[in-house]
């Protein structure tokens, strides 16, 4: 567990005295052997001592992160939540299976709240591999907040979903309005399929006549084919901005930097051009798509 001690440091950088102190004692007890049901009771008091404010980490914080664990991002982490994650991380059998039992036991009974903390924890658990079907639980949830907690800034649905349960967190992201380029790894795991799913739905927004979730053009890269280019093009042709910008970036994550070009020679909306440039200069991995994301 390589990014315990950085998570106990994150929250003595941000933490009260007072709630400092409760969180190293309860982490002491559960390291002492808190039975399971005293483990419960303690993550579930966390809120009593830490608010749901944003951890906020800095660059540096977030790229020491990303060092411990590629794919690891507490951007999006309430400081609660890195309570409950630190009191998960404390106890002293999580390789053994009455670690693993007890963690899903919290889960069998957790709220909205504890249920986020506990899917973050996963990825950072020996032998993370272990929980793909808790992961894959949290995948089919109905709450978009603990959809998002266990799909997105981890790095553990791409290390331990089967293609099938991939392609459908991706879709489900375009479905509930998740930030899909936070889903780690996306642009490894590209495929056909997947192409095809994403475009059969963005054929079925245009028959409804709403329009296309400008993430679903991170799902195609070069996987879409002709069908996939005249998708984007017909895109870059409608009003929809964000879309329009999206598929700038979809043709030159494409390969189809001849078409983008063209389009730029003739583009008068500053944004949308802009995009293309971006695209055309090389930034076409799925982070570029953060530039379009309005919940930065």
């Amino acid at each position: 567990m390589r990014t315990a001690a950085f998570i106990s440091d994150l929250l003595a950088r941000r933490l009260p005295g007072a709630a400092l102190d409760w969180v190293r004692t309860a982490s002491g007890e559960i390291a002492g052997g808190a039975d399971d049901a005293r483990f419960a009771a303690l993550i579930a008091l966390a809120s009593r001592h830490a608010r749901r404010a944003p951890l906020a980490p800095d660059a540096r914080e977030r790229a020491e992160a990303e060092r411990l664990l590629p794919g690891f991002n507490p951007e999006r982490w309430t400081v609660q939540e890195t309570v409950r994650v630190s009191l998960v991380l404390a106890r002293p059998d999580l390789e053994r299976e009455s670690g693993a039992r007890a963690v899903e036991e919290v889960f069998r009974y957790a709220d909205e709240g504890e249920l986020c903390a506990l899917y973050r924890s996963l990825a950072h658990l020996p032998a993370p591999e272990r929980f793909a079907w808790r992961a894959g639980e949290g995948c089919r949830t109905n709450m978009v907040t603990v959809f998002e907690a266990n799909a997105l800034d981890t790095p553990l649905p791409c290390a331990v979903f089967d293609d099938l349960a991939w392609r459908q967190a991706v879709i489900k992201c375009v479905f509930v309005g998740a930030p899909l380029w936070r889903l780690h790894g996306l642009d490894r795991r590209l495929s056909p399929e997947l192409a095809r799913m994403a475009l059969d739905l963005a054929d079925e927004r245009r028959s409804a006549g709403r329009p296309v979730p400008h993430e679903l053009w991170l799902a195609l890269g070069r996987e879409g084919g002709e069908r996939g280019l005249q998708s984007l093009e017909r895109e870059l042709a409608g009003a929809h901005a964000p879309g329009r910008r999206a598929a700038a970036y979809g043709l030159a994550r494409a390969g189809a930097t001849d078409r983008l070009a063209r389009h730029l020679a003739s583009e008068r909306d500053p944004l949308v051009a802009t995009a293309m440039r971006d695209a055309l200069s090389g930034n076409t991995a799925q982070a570029a798509f953060r530039a379009l994301d309005t919940r930065n």
